[in-house]
């Protein structure tokens, strides 16, 4: 069955680290994005790090570029977020997402599937 499920979420102190998994059994297919987004309280959601499965390539939020990283490990069908530096305002709810398009050169867009999503909390 073909399914996403997001773990690894927790409450930490700034500048501390995480890392967000997602087992993705079923949607790890070649041509597709997977995709980290996040919405924290009284926002709407926003996205936080893309990956094209079928190169490896990475696009990241401004807001992230520098402490996150995406990942992913197909041999295992998962997908990671390694969340490092972690600020008060990266305090959400995390999703895992796939079957992105991809555009290369610009990112990935229009995902059609969503994991239940994994609480970030992050303490100042």
């Amino acid at each position: 069955q073909a399914r996403l499920v997001e773990s690894g979420g927790g409450s930490v102190q700034a500048g501390g680290s995480l890392r967000l998994s997602c087992l993705a059994s079923g949607f790890l297919h070649s041509r597709y994005c997977m995709g980290w987004f996040r919405q924290a309280s009284g926002k709407e959601r926003e996205k936080v790090a893309y990956i094209y499965v079928g190169d490896g390539t990475t696009y990241y939020a401004d807001s992230v570029k520098g402490r996150f990283t995406i990942s992913l490990d197909n041999a295992e069908n998962m997908l990671y977020l390694q969340m490092n530096s972690l600020k008060p305002n990266d305090t959400a709810m995390y999703y895992c997402a796939s079957g992105g398009d991809h555009y290369p050169g610009y990112g990935c867009r229009d995902f059609g599937y969503w994991g239940q999503g994994t609480q970030v909390t992050v303490s100042s």
